[in-house]
């Protein structure tokens, strides 16, 4: 039944307008993501994890290969969650029986926020965002109605979340911690709740026997990037950057947080404030990026609309409002060739001075550069690809099963797989990588690309030719080379099959 208080069509604008954006503030200039390229790979070596992500990914990534791996669906599946997140938060502002302006309000919010840069890429962040939306308002919505459907519902949403990224889990502990202080704490001997979870690890379960089968490699990857990246995550950037993804409707979503812990109509609702806290006091804890805590907020826009929405209802306030929601609309559009791909790399450089500012040129090591990092990794990739193109075509017809594609990293390797118009099956030392190397017993032809290798190991092959190598200098790659060896001696065909042998390890 249609709800006429919350007419179908204004929803749909924002969602047309969601899905406009999400195509407009991306420049052609740029190339795909460096984790696009990976998350694309895994719909042509489908399994029920990987060492890096769980199954979900591979499965949209699969679905865009039978469209055609045409980047209008690479780009179509993030601006669908964040379209869905959109959805969830409007439907939230019913179940909480605010207005229809409350709902425009929390919808507003959302779509002028920095999703609108999360879901420019085709990674889990952008359906991590969506889960984590539906788990809060599955538990919204079973508090309000306490209807047990309610908590199956949460327990696929776990499942499905699960299945997309781990991240999830902290909010999940959050939650568990959060209940024995709320009214809550009764879903502990709720049978329909412990059915409801059981579900949730029923779906994820395949999942779980892959980790098992696979001694756990998500143990490997998280010592890893802790290692290499989160011990470079300042805390005090991390809550800076909470303030900057939504800094332009911070009265909506700090006065939902608010409203939830003191405004007595939101009093049962407690649970969300209580998670929310913990939640970011863990990613706090254990050096966490920003955008990991991102999801958490959408949620608190319904609260906030809601809360706002009757506080400023009177004749002389009700202008503060649209006011806010305006202001939040300009502030995005002030920063948008700042926080979007929109210009190139020299007008962004021309611009250093108020990047640098704004503070969004530091990269995972800790050091600023001249643009931004993901702007970096989204360049210099076909370049790349048409080099190596030109290092197999070089190659005898009848000796090219005899090839090995290297490269130094997974971005390399699935930009190669996915540019090239001769090579599918390029190949790293990344675990994502290793069970899919060639037989290397027959190898004749190494096209090797990464940083310029060492004479000892051009010695052992017969001949070698530098195809080239990246010239863009803003590219993060900038500097790799492209080589082409060719008739190796048994020493480093061994050498090559031990260290595949000590990765696998």
């Amino acid at each position: 039944m249609i709800n006429k208080k919350f007419p179908w069509y204004i929803l749909i604008t924002i969602i047309l307008l969601k899905f406009l954006f999400q195509y407009l503030v991306i420049s052609s200039i740029y190339e795909l993501h460096r984790d696009e390229f990976l998350h694309l790979d895994q719909a042509n070596h489908l399994q029920w994890g990987y060492p890096s992500v769980p199954p979900f990914t591979s499965w949209q990534a699969l679905i865009i290969k039978w469209l055609g791996n045409g980047l209008l669906w690479v780009r179509f599946f993030p601006a669908l969650a964040g379209a869905l997140t959109i959805w969830v938060v409007w439907e939230t502002v019913k179940v909480l029986k605010g207005t229809l302006y409350a709902a425009i309000i929390a919808a507003c919010c959302v779509l002028f926020s920095g999703l609108l840069r999360i879901n420019i890429l085709f990674q889990p962040n952008s359906f991590d965002i969506l889960f984590y939306t539906l788990i809060f308002f599955f538990i919204i919505k079973y508090i309000k109605t306490e209807k047990e459907i309610n908590l199956y519902y949460l327990g696929i949403t776990i499942g499905f979340g699960l299945l997309n990224k781990y991240n999830i889990i902290f909010l999940l502990m959050a939650l568990v911690v959060s209940l024995p202080f709320t009214k809550q704490r009764k879903l502990f001997v709720n049978q329909h709740f412990w059915l409801a979870m059981l579900l949730a690890l029923f779906i994820v379960s395949p999942n779980i026997w892959w980790q098992i089968k696979n001694h756990f490699p998500v143990v490997w990857h998280m010592k890893t990037l802790a290692r290499t990246q989160l011990e470079n995550v300042s805390r005090i950037d991390f809550v800076l950057e909470q303030v900057k993804f939504f800094f332009g409707a911070i009265p909506f979503w700090f006065g939902g947080l608010l409203a939830i812990v003191f405004y007595k109509p939101f009093k049962p609702y407690k649970i969300v404030a209580f998670a929310y806290l913990s939640t970011i006091l863990l990613f706090i804890y254990l050096h966490g990026k920003a955008y990991y805590a991102v999801g958490l907020y959408p949620i608190l826009f319904a609260f906030g609309a809601i809360y706002l929405d009757q506080l400023l209802s009177s004749k002389k306030t009700a202008w503060i409002k649209p006011t806010l929601v305006i202001f939040n609309i300009a502030l995005i559009a002030y920063f948008s060739q700042k926080i979007f791909p929109i210009l190139s790399p020299p007008q962004i450089v021309n611009r250093s001075n108020f990047g640098g500012k704004f503070g969004t040129h530091k990269w995972e090591d800790g050091k600023e550069h001249p643009i931004e990092q993901d702007f970096a990794d989204m360049i210099g990739w076909t370049e790349m690809a048409n080099k190596t193109d030109s290092a197999f075509l070089k190659i005898h017809k009848t000796e090219r099963k005899n090839l090995l594609v290297l490269t130094e990293n997974y971005g390399q390797t699935g930009a190669i797989n996915y540019y090239s118009k001769n090579i599918k099956n390029a190949v790293c030392y990344s675990l994502d990588y290793i069970k899919y190397f060639p037989h290397l017993n027959h190898l004749k032809h190494l096209i090797f690309i990464g940083e310029t290798p060492y004479p000892s190991l051009i010695a052992h092959f017969k001949s070698n030719v530098k195809i080239g190598e990246i010239n863009n200098k803003y590219a993060r790659e900038k500097g790799a080379v492209i080589y082409l060896f060719s008739y190796p001696d048994q020493y480093i065909i061994k050498k090559l099959q031990m260290r595949l042998k000590d990765t696998q390890e």
